[in-house]
């Protein structure tokens, strides 16, 4: 291993890795849990087919368009195809193996795409879904990640994205918001419940994405420092106050404490800081965690209002969320944390270039979507026949079912 190689970083990064990994399994589970018990396998499947599809991409150029050498601010080159020269030295200003920092980017692509999927749960056929997949992560994901984290232009702007606020929320939320358009409404049969058919998984998958987040936020350092120490404490206690916040306003609202809304209040607090983490102090968390929960309830109501069947609220919770942590981290970005500050030290420009992300993530994300789902349509249906979507996807399209009693 070259001298130049921190084996502390390169061991939290891996371990990183491996955390936000099980986030996906954890999504799998908090969305299966959500929907109706005869689409339970097909969400989960969603999400789990992403590991390998994604996997495939990054390998086969993904990861080197999005890291390798800027071309005009808009995408990297392929020079790292099929992990050509990507091994044991690190990238320019790193100090670990390029190979741990190509895993752990790896793990970032592959749920972004699987977050969408809880939009247009219970209704798109698995075929279309798996091509959605691969446009999805080469149309919007990469270039997204090109322009914040490689180099690319908003890059030179100076925004700041500590993990993922408008690559991975900004964009899985706008984009779950233009599926919804484009997919329609479920049909719900007369009588039929639309409510959680299994709480206790969206409590395990809770755990389980909360748990991925430490590394998810925390491993954005790259490093084993005080970074990574502020961005660890900052996750945990924006996720804590948003799940209490929301815990409280849906009782007040609804007249009763709901499990399911804690957990959707800890998932919206957890993606509202994700951009911030590694920018601001504690306190600031705090005061994120609070305005996760009252802005992203807002939007899930304000959804519903509109009749939008954003099944399981992701632009709610991502969408509103990530952009509201964008914004939020050009006010409160402190210069005593990580070198630069926001709004509340003086600084308008940080704060303009972090509108300027918000707007450009969510509007491309949408537009690119609707575009490519219309254009899908035109070949191929993406959403299942009537007759399935009423008998349910887990077994008119894969055949079993998830509980055989």
């Amino acid at each position: 291993m070259p001298d130049s190689v921190d084996p502390a970083a390169t061991a939290l990064v891996l371990i990183s890795a491996a955390l936000v990994f099980v986030m996906t399994p954890g999504l799998a589970f908090f969305y299966g849990g959500l929907v109706r018990r005869k689409n339970v396998l097909s969400i989960m499947m969603q999400s789990f087919i992403s590991l390998g599809i994604v996997t495939i991409i990054w390998v086969l150029g993904g990861f080197s368009l999005a890291f390798g050498k800027d071309i005009g601010g808009i995408i990297g080159d392929l020079r790292y195809f099929a992990l050509n020269g990507v091994g044991f030295d690190p990238l320019p200003g790193q100090q670990i193996p390029m190979l741990a920092f190509f895993a752990y980017q790896e793990m970032f692509a592959i749920i972004t795409p699987a977050l969408i999927t809880g939009a247009f749960a219970d209704r798109v056929n698995f075929k279309s879904y798996l091509i959605f997949l691969v446009f999805w992560s080469v149309l919007i994901y990469i270039p997204l990640a090109h322009w914040v984290w490689g180099g690319g232009w908003l890059q030179k702007l100076g925004i700041l994205d500590f993990a993922g606020g408008t690559v991975v929320h900004v964009s899985a939320g706008f984009a779950a918001l233009a599926s919804v358009f484009i997919v329609g409404k479920r049909r719900i049969m007369p009588g039929e419940k639309t409510i959680p058919h299994n709480v206790t998984y969206v409590a395990l998958g809770t755990g389980l994405l909360w748990f991925g987040w430490f590394g998810f936020n925390g491993g954005s350092a790259l490093a084993a420092n005080g970074i990574a120490a502020i961005a660890f404490v900052n996750t945990d206690i924006a996720g804590s106050v948003a799940m209490i916040a929301w815990l409280f306003i849906s009782w007040i609202n609804e007249g009763k404490p709901s499990m399911t809304g804690a957990m959707v209040g800890a998932v919206a607090g957890l993606a509202t800081v994700t951009p911030a983490a590694g920018f601001i102090q504690p306190w600031a968390a705090a005061i994120f965690g609070l305005l996760a929960a009252f802005c992203c309830y807002a939007a899930v109501q304000f959804r519903a209002k509109m009749g939008w069947d954003d099944a399981l609220d992701v632009w709610g919770c991502h969408g509103v969320g990530g952009a509201l942590g964008v914004i939020l981290t050009g006010v409160f970005a402190s210069s005593a944390v990580n070198g630069v500050g926001g709004l509340i030290e003086g600084n308008l420009r940080v704060f303009g270039v972090q509108v300027l992300g918000a707007v450009v993530a969510a509007a491309f994300a949408f537009g690119v979507t609707w575009g490519v789902l219309k254009i899908m349509n035109v070949f191929r249906p993406v959403r299942v026949p009537e007759e399935v979507e009423v008998r349910g996807l887990d077994q008119g399209q894969f055949g079993e079912e998830a509980y055989v009693l």
